[in-house]
């Protein structure tokens, strides 16, 4: 078993390498063509749909944007064009380059504007019939042979893809955000998607900058299904007493820059809420009728100075205590640590028993590159071969008996039993 005392060095060359594997797709040629991109398509100039134009207009690929109403696009394009100007002002590149870059970019209020682009990326909000209906229509006006992908960082793919009369030509580009500086690109698989896709935007990842993670479909892909799993944990230690300050300070103790609850706030409490809504979070439709949606409100989770520093907040412990009943509790930080931890590992290992990924190694690159993974830790799989299968196994098996969503993975339970490694993990290549 792996010592949980690698050196500095070892684990620097675990992550390079796993990097560099993480380009290589078994069962694809060398010399697979590749569909050739010299422009791009992108629906919604959003926070994220600009952020990814911003990928191929800093590299010289023309860009059209499409938005619904000028507004809302110009809005889109003054921000690219913000971002770009900060970049000149801190002398990242020349003042000029900022309207040749802003050059490339052409501004649309018509799907059918993008008839004759190379590639078609979808950054619309996460709603299914939304992405059904533009697919739909992508298929009446794109030209044949164009790549239409959708930046969903969930939705089943398979079903964006059944709208269209060229599964083939379908894939999942899900950039990070802000997707103009996160590294990371999960290309997802879809069922259908023909070899060139594949291996056409493998190839393109790499002429925008980004590190590529070749996954297959289901819920929340590799580096979103992961999170839910830490997320569901994080939320179940609240209803034991924990306060979200201290599971948060347990995480940035193991070396996450953000815990769960610094996250939400970070994102918004009120993604996938409306005013009287009832979710299965009542702790967050709480804190959100009161207008505590983080920090852009400047209270969520936490209170917010005017530096958006986090500060615990006792409105946020009366919610917790009204909703919960639950007495304070006394866990350590290094037991919130395993029970938001181990079960990741245990996720990971669910999602290599199913195929949707490559190698446990692209895990690791997922959650280094996307997520903000300590890397002196190496990635989930890495760490769980640092503190072995049998301690991962023995928290699971706890967690489990109380939740059959953390049930532990066949697989952990015989890498428990052999003394096996999580890195050796072998799926046989990605399936769909």
């Amino acid at each position: 078993m792996m010592s949980r005392n690698m050196t500095e060095e070892q684990i620097g060359a675990y992550i390079a390498n796993a990097g560099a594997r993480a380009w290589e797709v078994p069962g694809l040629s060398a010399d697979t063509p590749k569909r050739p991109v010299k422009s791009v398509g992108i629906i919604g100039a959003g926070t994220m749909g600009g952020g990814i134009a911003m990928n191929f207009a800093t590299v010289g690929i023309t860009v059209t944007i499409v938005e619904t109403a000028q507004e809302a696009l110009d809005r889109g394009l003054g921000v690219v064009r913000g971002n770009y100007q900060r970049s000149a002002d801190k002398g990242r590149f020349p003042q000029e380059e900022v309207e040749a870059r802003m050059g490339r970019f052409d501004g649309r209020l018509s799907i059918a504007d993008l008839a004759d682009c190379d590639l078609v990326i979808e950054a619309v909000f996460e709603n299914m019939e939304l992405k059904r209906k533009i697919f739909s229509e992508l298929d009446r006006v794109m030209k044949p042979g164009a790549i239409l992908a959708t930046n969903t960082s969930a939705l089943n793919i398979d079903e964006i893809a059944a709208m269209t009369e060229r599964p083939q030509d379908v894939i999942g580009l899900h950039f990070f955000s802000p997707a103009n500086v996160m590294k990371l690109l999960e290309i997802v698989r879809a069922k259908h998607t023909a070899d060139d896709v594949v291996a056409t935007c493998m190839t393109l990842a790499r002429d925008i900058n980004k590190v590529a993670a070749l996954v297959g479909v289901c819920p929340g892909f590799v580096g979103n299904r992961i999170l839910f799993a830490r997320q569901k944990q994080a939320n179940k230690l609240v209803y034991q007493g924990v306060m979200p300050w201290d599971v948060d300070a347990a995480l940035n103790q193991f070396g996450f820059k953000m815990g769960p609850f610094q996250m939400s706030d970070l994102a918004g409490l009120d993604i996938g809420w409306s005013k009287g809504a009832k979710t299965d979070n009542p702790i967050r439709d709480a804190l959100c009728e009161l207008d505590r949606r983080g920090q852009k409100t400047q209270a969520g989770f936490y209170d917010y100075d005017e530096s958006r520093r986090p500060i615990p907040s006792e409105v946020t412990a009366g919610i917790i205590r009204d909703i919960t009943g639950a007495q304070p509790s006394t866990m350590s930080a290094e037991e919130i640590i395993e029970v938001c931890i181990y079960p990741m590992i245990n996720e990971a290992v669910k999602i290599l028993e199913e195929n949707k990924a490559q190698r446990p190694s692209d895990v690791d690159v997922v959650w280094l590159n996307g997520y903000g993974f300590p890397p002196d830790k190496g990635g989930p799989m890495l760490y769980g071969d640092m503190v072995g299968a049998q301690a991962v196994l023995d928290v699971m098996e706890r967690l489990g008996a109380d939740d059959a969503d953390f049930m532990p993975a066949d697989t952990l339970r015989k890498l428990a039993a052999t003394g096996g490694k999580f890195t050796d993990i072998d799926t046989g290549g990605l399936k769909v």
